[in-house]
């Protein structure tokens, strides 16, 4: 093994560094997602038909959808940071997998209802909304591992 792959890995491994990308990552994820709720509140006030008519029910939805899941993710990936030097885990791997996920289903949920919400199809959702299961998926391994890695018994 090289010098850099041995460099990565102690750097994969070290919890410290990933409850603080963690940190980083849900503090400004939570102020892109709470930036996009100050726009539609925005929208609404200023009574935008592109986004208030009866007709943009389903943007309207995909919207609110997007930045209600995108500031819970946020909180979750702070939340994670936080237990990320407490946590058991079996190895780095769960700890990477659990990480990469979490992010990951931080951009791919809110993105796919917020990219769906952008053009709608009579009332249906547009294509951006298929990023929605993917990132929900992702979400669910996240969760599991890390419940997984604090223990799944009741706390004695």
């Amino acid at each position: 093994m090289t010098t850099a792959e041995e460099a990565r890995d102690r750097r994969l491994e070290d919890p410290g560094l990933q409850a603080r990308r963690h940190l980083r990552f849900g503090w400004w994820a939570l102020l892109a997602y709470l930036s996009l709720g100050i726009a539609l509140e925005a929208m609404h006030g200023f009574k935008l038909g592109w986004y208030l008519d009866v007709t943009n029910e389903t943007r309207r939805q995909m919207f609110t959808l997007a930045h209600a899941h995108g500031v819970l993710l946020s909180l979750l990936n702070v939340a994670f940071g936080l237990c990320a030097t407490r946590t058991r885990w079996a190895g780095p791997r769960p700890q990477q997998l659990a990480s990469a996920s979490l992010r990951t289903a931080t951009l791919l949920l809110p993105g796919g209802f917020l990219l769906g919400g952008l053009v709608v199809y009579g009332g249906d959702p547009g294509l951006g909304i298929l990023l929605v299961p993917v990132g929900a998926l992702l979400l669910f391994v996240s969760v599991f591992l890390t419940a997984r890695a604090l223990g799944g018994g009741a706390s004695r």
